[in-house]
C-alpha cells in the first residue's frame, strides 16, 4: 500500500487554525462589549471592543481578521448580547452607534490588508503596526461618525463633540497596547 503524502492535510489543519482564532476574537470582542467606562455626555461607551478589533486585524490577517468581525455583527444580529452594554439585534446596527459595528468589519479587514502588505518586505515593528491600527480606528470613526450624525438627526460638531473626541485619548492607549502586542507575538 502506497501512501501519498500531499500537503493538503497540512492547508486543512491551517485553515481549522485560522478558523478557531477568528472565533476567538469574536468572543473576545464580544467580551469586551462589557468591559466599558461611560463617558459624559456621549451615548455611546468605551469598550474594549476597538482593541480586540485592532488585534484580529493585525495578527489574522484581511480574511480572517474581518471573518472574525462578521462573525461577531452575525452574533449580535442574532439575538446573542454582544454589542456595548449587552445590546443585541438588528436595531443596533440601524441605530446610532451601528456604525461603529460595520466599521468594525472594515477596520479589521483594512488593518489586515495593510499588514500583509508590509509583512511582504519583513515582519512589522511597533510603528508600522501603529499606524496599521491607526487606519482602523480612523475607519471605525468615520462609520460611527456618519451614522451616529444621521441616524440622531445632529450635526457634524455635535457628532464629533459626542461620538468622536471623547474616544480619542482611549484609542490611543489601545492602539498602542495592541500594537505593541502585534509587534511581539505571531499566531
Amino acid at each position: 500500500m502506497h501512501i501519498k503524502n500531499d500537503d493538503s492535510h497540512s492547508n486543512h489543519t491551517s485553515e481549522l487554525r485560522m478558523m478557531v482564532f477568528a472565533s476567538l476574537f469574536a468572543a473576545l470582542t464580544a467580551a469586551g462589549a462589557y468591559i466599558q467606562v461611560p463617558v459624559p455626555f456621549s451615548p455611546v461607551p468605551v469598550t474594549l471592543q476597538v482593541f480586540f478589533v485592532l488585534l484580529a486585524g493585525s495578527m489574522l490577517k484581511s480574511k480572517w481578521g474581518g471573518l472574525s468581525m462578521i462573525v461577531y455583527t452575525l452574533l449580535g444580529i442574532a439575538g446573542l448580547p454582544v454589542f456595548a452594554g449587552g445590546s443585541s439585534g438588528m436595531g443596533v446596527l440601524l441605530g446610532p452607534t451601528g456604525g461603529y459595528v460595520i466599521g468594525f468589519i472594515l477596520a479589521a479587514y483594512i488593518i489586515g490588508k495593510l499588514s500583509e502588505k508590509v509583512e511582504n518586505t519583513g515582519r512589522p515593528g511597533f510603528f508600522i503596526n501603529a499606524l496599521n491600527m491607526s487606519a482602523g480606528v480612523l475607519v471605525i470613526y468615520a462609520c460611527g461618525f456618519t451614522q451616529l450624525m444621521f441616524m440622531a438627526e445632529v450635526g457634524p460638531g455635535t457628532a464629533l463633540a459626542f461620538g468622536v473626541i471623547p474616544f480619542l485619548p482611549g484609542e490611543i492607549i489601545k492602539t498602542a497596547v495592541a500594537a505593541y502586542i502585534a509587534s511581539t507575538h505571531e499566531l
